[in-house]
């Protein structure tokens, strides 16, 4: 059996030859097809619980399909040896035992904590969970925006705990507002969504791969265009993933372009944001306000003064989470097994060396 990793820039120059094949197999930038399909497929699991049901849908998507549910590191690294995929993240110490291991499907979008040297350098395809946790991560980018601007965190939240009744009346409306989008994947698509249609707000973006633009984005321009957009925007929203490039991007320079009235969003990692330039923002009157799912570290600890900076929302990386997602965590593990098994393109195929 052969590996084929096929670049997105090998597809398009086929383009012309598979036309019906490339809309799906262009999901990617990077596409990985196993051919001939193994006959056999082995998996195992780690740290990632299924439940019967669960296991029964995975294995349905092929003829010769075990599942194991590991429940130790004893039993993982028995079946380490033997099985050509894995579910969760494996280790710089475990991938030497991974002999037969051709496939990992990481259980989390981001891909920033498991890409150790030798795994990146390794034949081992990896594909993530990107987009799975988007719906509910962009209604709380959402619901942060909206707590923010119509007073809730810094008014009527605290009045509810007091039993006081005092009507704000320095309030903002969201609607026809301007809004930058730093990176235009499955969190940032899915936000710039729910706030144009939802809202009525303008969308700019940026984003390192070439795509087409979204119908609700007005503009989507290269990372280099980040200094021109953030003036522009009143609501500046983190959802790049976390690289070399991007770490700590979002830095005293940016937030003193923002305009003062503007409020900051951070949704994807708390390592995108140079956090001591975002608390003087916040205390200095930089920026309006922010709204934070990621920070650094996490858990945020107690004597942290983000805790005590004006106009913040603060979630505990909890926003991705909701019954829903589980549903289609395992329906996107399930489809993935079943191209896997038909040699078939894989989704969610992460760039190791780009880091997404």
């Amino acid at each position: 059996m052969s590996d084929a990793l096929l670049s997105r820039r090998f597809l398009l120059s086929a383009a012309a030859a598979a036309a019906p094949a490339i809309p799906a197999l262009l999901a990617s930038d990077r596409i990985a097809i196993f051919s001939p399909p193994p006959e056999r497929i082995r998996i195992a699991t780690i740290a990632f619980p299924f439940d019967d049901a669960e296991v029964r849908q995975i294995q349905s998507q092929g003829k010769d399909i075990e599942l194991h549910v590991t429940r130790s590191p004893e039993e993982l690294n028995r079946l380490l040896q033997e099985v050509d995929v894995v579910f969760g993240a494996i280790t710089a110490e475990m991938l030497p035992k991974a002999k037969n291991l051709r496939w990992m499907q990481h259980t989390e979008a981001g891909v920033d904590t498991v890409l150790f040297p030798e795994l990146v350098k390794s034949p081992v395809v990896i594909t993530n969970m990107a987009r799975m946790f988007a719906p509910a991560i962009s209604e709380t980018a959402i619901a942060m925006l909206l707590a923010l601007t119509r007073g809730l965190n810094k008014n009527y939240i605290p009045q509810f705990a007091q039993k006081k009744y005092f009507s704000e009346r320095n309030l903002v409306e969201v609607d026809g507002l301007t809004m930058g989008i730093v990176g235009v994947g499955g969190l940032g698509s899915a936000t710039a969504m729910r706030a144009h249609y939802g809202f009525n707000m303008r969308i700019l973006a940026t984003d390192a791969k070439p795509m087409v633009k979204p119908l609700f984005v007005d503009t989507l321009r290269e990372p280099g265009w980040l200094a021109e957009m953030v003036p522009q925007v009143d609501v500046l929203v983190n959802a790049v993933p976390l690289t070399k490039d991007t770490a700590r991007m979002f830095d005293e320079k940016v937030f003193r372009a923002m305009k003062k009235t503007a409020y900051f969003l951070s949704i994807s990692r708390g390592g995108n944001v140079d956090q001591p330039a975002l608390i003087r923002a916040l205390n200095e009157g930089w920026i309006a306000g922010a709204g934070l799912d990621v920070t650094t570290p996490e858990p945020l600890p107690p004597d942290s003064p983000l805790w005590d900076c004006p106009n913040t929302v603060i979630t505990c990386h909890s926003a991705g989470w909701s019954p829903q997602r589980r549903i289609r965590q395992v329906g996107l593990i399930a489809e993935n097994v079943r191209r896997y098994a038909n040699g078939l393109p894989l989704m969610n195929v992460v760039d190791k060396v780009r880091g997404y």
